[in-house]
Parts: structure tokens; C-alpha cells; sequence
């Protein structure tokens, strides 16, 4: 099953016989790709007011520079993750991280790459990952930090472009 053959959606990394597969896109079209992601994190006040204090570095170091290099790294390795993704070259990985509210961090990954596939699965694994390491390096502060939601919030391809509200 592939695609939409039957006019609805169908779960495209399953063979003939029903078995995981990965999808063969050797026919598909060489096309930019770009895919954008996000990943919140939701923080005590007093520990979001304590990382703006503190320029929001930790005793681990700078929290959002560590998180942009292990983020851009997972989107690099996501094939190493995701077990039916396609390894790619990634042309571009563009990392914004911002206060939306008092409390809330949002990591916003952005992904290119000139290919056959596309990348929602890098740029969510690099907003995933780079969310984890804020975690990581702010746990010492408090264990009641939040992670999520994780969502994709666009994707497009060559022709076509998709956007999640």
C-alpha cells in the first residue's frame, strides 16, 4: 500500500504482503525540500525566571547553543533513528529558539535538502532532540519541565506544500 490509490490516505511503509518496507523513491523527482518543526518546553516560573536571569546558561554551559548543535546533529542522524527513513545529505538546518509566554520555550527547526524525499522526519527529530537537551541541561532546576507538544508545521516539496495548524 502507497499513498492514496484509493482516494483516502493509507500507511505507505508496509509491502504488498502487509510488512514493514522502506518506500522506493528511485522514480521520484530530484526537488527542494524544506520541512519546519517544532517542540515546546514548559518551564516552573521561577526556573524560566531563573534562566533569563542567568542568560539562560546552566552549570552544564549555554543551554541554547548546546541545544542548536545536538539538534542539528539528530537531523543529521535521523535515518540512524527512524528506522524507514531515507539518508540524506541535509543542504541546510536552521534552528530558532524563543520565549513564547513566561514560561514556554519553543525550539523551531527548519530543514533543506535537494532530493527525492522529504524531511518532516529530520526537522522533528531535531526539534525533539534539542528540546532533550534543554531538559538535560536544566534538570538540576526542576524535574517538572514539560515537553510538547512536538509538531510538524509545514512541509513542502516540489509541488506541493502542506501546512499544520
Amino acid at each position: 500500500m502507497t499513498g492514496k490509490k484509493s482516494g483516502k490516505p493509507e500507511l505507505t511503509h508496509l509491502d504488498a504482503a502487509g510488512r514493514p518496507a522502506m518506500v522506493d523513491v528511485g522514480d521520484k523527482a530530484v526537488t527542494v525540500r524544506t520541512a519546519s518543526a517544532s517542540a515546546d518546553l514548559r518551564f516552573p516560573e521561577a526556573v524560566a525566571e531563573q534562566l533569563r536571569r542567568q542568560g539562560m546558561r546552566s552549570a552544564k554551559g549555554a543551554i541554547i547553543d548546546t541545544a542548536i548543535i545536538a539538534g542539528t546533529m539528530a537531523v543529521k542522524n535521523t535515518a540512524q533513528w527512524i528506522p524507514f527513513c531515507h539518508s540524506l545529505s541535509i543542504e541546510g538546518c536552521v534552528f530558532q529558539i524563543d520565549w513564547q509566554n513566561k514560561q514556554t520555550l519553543r525550539i523551531l527547526c527548519t530543514v533543506r535538502v535537494t532530493g527525492k524525499t522529504g524531511v518532516e522526519m529530520e526537522a522533528l527529530t531535531g526539534a525533539s532532540a534539542a528540546a532533550l537537551t534543554v531538559y538535560d541541561m536544566c534538570k538540576a532546576l526542576s524535574h517538572a519541565i514539560e515537553i510538547g507538544p512536538v509538531k510538524l508545521h509545514h512541509k513542502q516539496s516540489g509541488k506541493r506544500r502542506v501546512d499544520v495548524k
